[in-house]
């Protein structure tokens, strides 16, 4: 059990850990502080949990790590509006 909510806390966090950059990039229309090398490395890291998660046919690494790729998919489309408006 306590295994089962250190899993599900990890993987709560991952997911939302954009979240907040998000808001920063909306708030301020500026995408100056975002590395999009860092976007990116992480953008393929998340893929490959996914492609992983398939593979052991892992619904929580699949799910966690899909709701990763949206949150980074919408970082990323901000940081592309917001660069060029920069």
């Amino acid at each position: 059990m306590i295994w089962t909510i250190i899993g599900f806390s990890a993987a709560t966090l991952t997911m939302f850990a954009f979240i907040p950059q998000i808001i920063k990039i909306i708030k301020t229309k500026s995408a100056k502080d975002v590395s999009l090398i860092t976007l990116l490395q992480l953008f393929l890291g998340v893929s490959l949990w996914i492609v992983y998660g398939i593979h052991l046919k892992d619904s929580i690494i699949i799910i966690a790590n899909s709701v990763t790729i949206l949150t980074l998919i919408i970082l990323l489309c901000l940081y592309c509006n917001y660069r060029k408006k920069a």
